[in-house]
């Protein structure tokens, strides 16, 4: 499997639990998240209502002190939202985000208590960049 292989029929499998702790698949989603974040972010953060919790899960995902079971389902979550094809098409108006964030609000029921002030601080800092460029 490779970082650029498609996603399966069931992309709902890039965020499955029993599968987001297999060295490979974490491989592939972070080089997916590595390559699609932050031209994805930069592109619809004003947009989605959930950028907060998207860019706070990106801090958290790659700081050290995360637990590792957590990185890899926060990985799998932004693998998600990177990908080009998934359940709902991100550029069919108004709903086209609503997997993703449905996908969001699942990741922090599971791991959301990994999030810590600093990561949500760097999140809220870039949207105030954003906001004023």
């Amino acid at each position: 499997m490779s970082a650029d292989s498609k996603p399966s029929p069931d992309v709902n499998s890039v965020i499955d639990p029993s599968q987001a702790l297999v060295p490979e698949v974490v491989r592939v989603n972070e080089v997916r998240v590595e390559k699609g974040f932050w031209p994805k972010i930069r592109r619809v953060a004003t947009k989605i209502p959930f950028a907060a919790d998207a860019l706070s899960v990106w801090w958290c995902a790659r700081d050290p002190e995360t637990p590792t079971a957590a990185k890899g389902m926060m990985l799998a979550a932004l693998a998600y939202f990177v990908l080009p094809t998934d359940a709902i098409p991100d550029i069919l108006a108004g709903i086209g985000f609503t997997d993703d964030a449905a996908v969001f609000a699942a990741l922090m029921a599971v791991v959301g208590k990994n999030l810590k002030p600093r990561h949500r601080q760097a999140a809220a800092a870039f949207l105030r960049k954003l906001g004023d460029g």
